[in-house]
């Protein structure tokens, strides 16, 4: 034999993702996560230690997902790119969990233990990061002033991102989140000359 996994650990972890995001990590007990992944408690331990062990694992695969996803927003300038991502985020009927497992997972920091705390915090400033990112191009092409406060607007739309993901559940409809994307995009300072990418 040659020691490799008898399973597919792709969807074995993309099941752990979707328990730990349904679920939040304190209620997905090891029984969830054999449910969920069809993995026996022996065979879950033996490849991924434990519990936190597999929601890092999870953890990280959501993270590099959700960054991918920013970053593959299109538009003809970063304002464009940044309406795009949000409006990419609006419900579609998926059958996805609600809201976002980065921020359910800083909702429930006391409960993680410290790496899982340090991959949780470090996800959510990676997007951040990238909204930072996004305005810094937008200031360098003229769309913003050199003087725009740009920590605080990243945060502003980083909590768009957020609110778009978990409103839903509070029984705002699309429709009244599109609405909501255009008030939130009145942020944009209105200095700067926009200018489109040639």
């Amino acid at each position: 034999m040659s020691g490799k996994p008898q399973y597919d650990e792709g969807a074995v972890i993309d099941a752990a993702v979707d328990a730990f995001w349904r679920h939040g990590y304190a209620a997905t007990s090891i029984n969830v996560l054999t449910e969920a992944t069809g993995l026996s408690r022996s065979s879950l331990y033996q490849r991924f230690q434990d519990k936190d062990g597999l929601f890092q694992i999870a953890l990280a695969t959501y993270t590099e997902r959700v960054l991918r996803r920013m970053k593959s927003s299109e538009g003809d300038n970063a304002r464009a790119r940044l309406e795009a991502l949000l409006r990419g985020l609006l419900p579609m009927g998926s059958r996805r969990p609600p809201g976002c497992l980065l921020a359910r997972s800083c909702a429930e920091l006391v409960d993680l233990p410290a790496a899982a705390q340090k991959a949780a915090l470090s996800g959510m400033r990676q997007q951040r990061d990238l909204l930072e990112d996004l305005l810094r191009e937008a200031i360098t092409d003229g769309e913003l002033s050199a003087g725009a406060d740009i920590a605080p607007l990243a945060w502003h739309f980083l909590g768009v991102m957020q609110a778009i993901l978990d409103l839903p559940q509070a029984g705002a409809s699309r429709s009244e989140l599109n609405r909501m994307i255009t008030v939130a995009m009145l942020a944009w300072p209105a200095t700067g000359i926009a200018r489109t990418r040639s």
